[in-house]
């Protein structure tokens, strides 16, 4: 009899078990899982994202033209000397005055030679075509003359040895009045005025 009046009580007390674990349940809940890594800053995915490749390298430098080691220079006039220069002119794009990789490396080759004539002093002639007026003409030509100086000058020359002038379209290399002869004259001459 007595096991029959314990089995309420039993069962009393089981319930109240299990609702003492569901409320200790419901306080103090199981950790979760963490959910996925939040995505990373924006600057970090910017500092993140693949550099481009490097571009391509310019192309090889022409070749100076050939200055035999039995030529002596010494011996000409400044006008054989200029006659025949072995100083190559640059050419610009309508209405530029920036380098392009072809006058990069017609420069270098000019340095190249002036570094083997060290004692040769130069004037750079900015040139323009017939288009534009006069004076356009002679601040354009004076930018292309400088930045050849300026180009000289960083690849190592003295800037003593490099003098600047501006003809705008004063003397064409060509006085024809087609996009043919335009190209020629928009130029930096190089004339050697002492050595």
């Amino acid at each position: 009899m007595r096991s029959s009046r314990l089995r309420p009580v039993a069962r009393l007390f089981g319930v109240a078990l299990a609702g003492i674990v569901a409320v200790a349940c419901v306080r103090n809940p199981q950790p979760l899982e963490p959910d996925a890594p939040p995505p990373p800053p924006v600057s970090d995915r910017v500092a993140r994202t693949p550099t481009p490749p490097p571009p391509a390298p310019p192309p090889p430098a022409p070749t100076p033209p050939a200055i035999a080691e039995d030529d002596n220079f010494s011996s000409r006039s400044l006008e054989e000397l200029n006659r025949k220069s072995p100083l190559q002119p640059v050419f610009f794009e309508y209405d530029l005055s920036e380098l392009s990789p072809q006058g990069q490396s017609v420069l270098q080759a000019n340095a190249d030679i002036l570094r083997r004539y060290p004692t040769w002093l130069i004037t750079i002639e900015g040139h323009c075509d017939e288009r534009g007026s006069p004076e356009y003409n002679l601040g354009l030509g004076d930018r292309r003359a400088l930045m050849a100086q300026e180009y000289l000058v960083e690849l190592g020359l003295d800037a003593d040895r490099v003098r600047t002038v501006s003809y705008g379209k004063e003397f064409p290399f060509d006085p024809g009045h087609t996009p043919d002869a335009w190209a020629l004259n928009r130029r930096a001459h190089f004339v050697i005025t002492d050595r």
